[in-house]
């Protein structure tokens, strides 16, 4: 799993992240949920990249403890890239003020974001 922080003033434009995971070889779509909206536990078979765009999200792992290295939550504010491995057992709420992020699925695990 990667983390990677934004490290601008300013967040990325939607057009911009859609722009590079295009280059990237990824087809990106956006998606958005409500403040306190939540995802059940579930895993993925391919590898998930994750921006947020807006609002938060707190992304949970139920085996973290039995992951060395693999923390028991993320939380991710606009700009922020999530790099999830296929099969990574994950949950993830929304913040307060709601969320969009962009994604992707890998299946060619080599590039980061």
């Amino acid at each position: 799993m990667q983390i990677l922080r934004w490290q601008e003033a300013m967040p990325p434009q939607e057009q911009q992240l859609h722009k590079q995971m295009l280059q990237e070889g990824l087809s990106p779509y956006t998606w958005s949920n409500g403040p306190g909206d939540y995802y059940a536990v579930h895993s993925h078979s391919y590898q998930k990249v994750l921006y947020c765009i807006r609002g938060s999200i707190r992304f949970s792992f139920p085996d973290a403890a039995a992951l060395p290295g693999m923390p028991e939550f993320v939380d991710l504010a606009p700009g922020d890239c999530l790099i999830l491995p296929a099969g990574v057992r994950h949950s993830a709420q929304v913040g307060s003020q709601g969320v969009a992020c962009m994604e992707a699925a890998r299946y060619d695990t080599i590039k980061s974001c």
